[in-house]
């Protein structure tokens, strides 16, 4: 299975989810609820700590794995991301992907911000050292994001990565409000990935926010 990992920007840092994350997350969670009404997060200390659980259970099972969003001025956690849906293709007898076989396909999603997160660097960041971490150590061939349908918000920070939208999947899923939703499905693909890197990168400095370098491990995909 694949083995947690931290990778390390100028703002942010994402440290693989643990239970010393609940107080932060709790924390993070309570700034202002109001952008929360298409996303589940956590609310107060005992859902923090089932949300951290339930994450773990998933992490466990060799799909999932979770982070911390740290921000970096501060060292106080400000969200949560996760990679998830984990996919090796071609691969006869391989089901789970592995440090040694890293996964082809794979989804990030999870994400959510405290309000002073929200609308700076952080989600740029965030997503540059996921998406580097994903195309350039694993060597994917497609990352997707998907949101509820109705969650112009999320929709319109997507498209600003660059992702390409493929379409909304019907009655796909429970909602955070207990409805049925319709999902918005985006993706990028391997060979796009330096166009969207770039952009990510002019934002950062557009914004006076020069990207640090990205730390991550150097078990690179051979084949």
């Amino acid at each position: 299975m694949l083995r947690p990992f931290s990778l390390t920007g100028r703002h942010v840092r994402l440290e693989p989810l643990s239970t010393e994350h609940v107080p932060g997350l709790a924390a993070a969670a309570a700034e202002d609820r109001s952008s929360y009404a298409f996303t589940r997060v956590p609310d107060g200390l005992v859902e923090a700590a089932e949300y951290v659980r339930a994450a773990l259970t998933e992490q466990a099972g060799g799909q999932v794995l979770p982070f911390a969003v740290v921000r970096s001025s501060d060292d106080v956690v400000v969200g949560s991301t996760r990679f998830l849906d984990l996919e090796v293709l071609g691969r006869p007898g391989v089901i789970l992907p592995s440090d040694a076989v890293p996964p082809d396909g794979v989804e990030i999603g999870s994400t959510w911000y405290a309000a002073s997160a929200q609308r700076t660097a952080v989600n740029t960041e965030v997503k540059l050292l996921l998406l580097a971490h994903a195309f350039e150590v694993w060597q994917a061939l497609r990352v997707t994001l998907k949101t509820d349908a109705r969650n112009r918000r999320s929709r319109a920070a997507i498209e600003r990565l660059g992702a390409r939208s493929e379409g909304i999947r019907r009655a796909h899923t429970t909602a955070s409000d207990g409805t049925v939703r319709d999902s918005a499905y985006y993706s990028i693909l391997a060979a796009e990935w330096p166009t969207v890197r770039d952009g990510l990168r002019r934002r950062l400095a557009a914004a006076g926010r020069a990207p640090g370098p990205v730390t991550v491990p150097t078990n690179r995909r051979s084949h």
